[in-house]
């Protein structure tokens, strides 16, 4: 059982990138995602981290309110 407690930092790290809080925040400066487009969509992931983040939207899981407040930063 998974018992990770669900935020950016842990997100960042399951997706094998740099997870401090400011390696998080030059991410999101750099990456921006047009309206129209899916997260698990967007260019700047790779193939493992596309497959994370469409399927923990397709189950529902504990990541998806994270994945949720991902996406809107990204928008923003």
């Amino acid at each position: 059982m998974d018992i990770t407690t669900p935020n950016l930092n842990s997100l960042f790290a399951q997706l094998g990138l740099p997870n401090s809080d400011q390696a998080i925040a030059d991410f999101i400066a750099q990456h921006k995602m047009a309206d129209n487009t899916h997260i698990a969509n967007a260019d700047f992931w790779n193939q493992s981290q596309r497959h994370f983040i469409k399927e923990s939207l397709e189950e529902d899981a504990q990541w998806t309110e994270v994945i949720d407040q991902l996406d809107a930063q990204l928008r923003a």
